[in-house]
């Protein structure tokens, strides 16, 4: 069976309190639980993890390397900066997918760029909690399709 990582950076495990106008009121267990059921009807098994320590998060990437078949990751605010979780990612070599509940691409200028993207091979933004199920989906194509 395929593995997969799912990896939420800071305050996501603050989703349902934090700012519900922009981030919705589901709660990141909420989304994990939709993700753990659309996981067993594509076939693949999904370890979801969070962390508000960037380091942490790069331990997990590092951990996934000949274990895991991919990685979903919403960076939070690590997105912009995170030279360190970009080099993580290109490190591992394993196909990412970005996600990102709110569109970065229509909020404030610094959330513009992404530090992550050139080394995934996507990103899905904008539609909500549905963005970590359409990246999901996505990730598991491109894997069966590179290996079949």
């Amino acid at each position: 069976m395929k593995e997969i990582l799912l990896l939420n950076g800071p305050n996501l495990n603050m989703l349902g309190v934090r700012e519900p106008g922009v981030y919705g009121t589901l709660t990141l267990q909420a989304i994990v639980d939709r993700l753990n059921r659309l996981a067993e009807s594509l076939g693949v098994g999904l370890e979801s993890f969070q962390s508000n320590h960037e380091g942490e998060l790069i331990d997990k990437i590092h951990s996934a390397y000949g274990s895991k078949h991919g990685i979903l990751i919403n960076p939070g605010a690590f997105t912009h900066y995170s030279y360190a979780l970009r080099d993580a990612i290109s490190t591992v070599a394993l196909p990412a997918v970005e996600v990102h509940i709110s569109n970065i691409h229509q909020r404030e200028a610094f959330r513009h760029v992404s530090v992550i993207a050139p080394v995934a091979i996507g990103q899905i933004a904008g539609f909500g909690a549905d963005s970590y199920e359409l990246g999901l989906q996505a990730l598991v194509h491109y894997i069966n399709r590179s290996e079949g």
